[in-house]
């Protein structure tokens, strides 16, 4: 793969990798960790792509993995660090929507790491198919986990 070829593609998905890696990471730093790793995994692999899904379908995969994976890793290790959201949310928001940026991403953070990437994949607007097809689940759960979900986030949102 062309070095260019390779930037672009991250150029193009960098939102699909950022929103994943953002929703399992607990810091900063961590989060850096995470897109480094998923950028490393995805040019490891791409040779490996045989376009049989779309390619934005294929990253969701890796970087799931990779952010399942170094989660594994770091349940492992004793953390004694405190939990502190601190994202960079676009400049355009103004605080309040800043606010409920944060808070949607904690309440998310609290979600199992599969409801995680359910709920992930509903706000990019993924199809039920395309869900299973990437988290390898079978199409008529989505439907009833995505409700689920969404009842969980609303009463973790209304401080309930």
């Amino acid at each position: 793969m062309k070095k260019v070829d390779f930037k672009s593609l991250l150029e193009e998905n960098k939102n699909i990798i950022t929103k994943i890696c953002k929703a399992y990471s607990n810091d900063e730093n961590e989060f850096k960790d995470y897109f480094q790793e998923v950028s490393l995994q995805i040019w490891r692999a791409y040779d490996s792509f045989k376009g049989e899904s779309k390619i934005s379908t294929w990253i969701y995969r890796i970087t799931l993995n990779v952010c399942l994976s170094e989660i594994r890793k770091n349940s492992r290790r004793i953390n004694t660090s405190s939990f502190k959201p601190d994202f960079d949310v676009a400049e355009s928001y103004t605080d309040h929507n800043q606010e409920k940026i944060e808070r949607l991403y904690i309440a998310i953070k609290a979600l199992k790491k599969v409801d995680r990437a359910i709920i992930l994949l509903y706000l990019e607007d993924k199809k039920y198919k395309e869900m299973a097809e990437i988290l390898g689940i079978n199409i008529s759960n989505i439907g009833v986990k995505v409700n689920r979900i969404k009842q969980e986030l609303k009463l973790k949102l209304n401080g309930k």
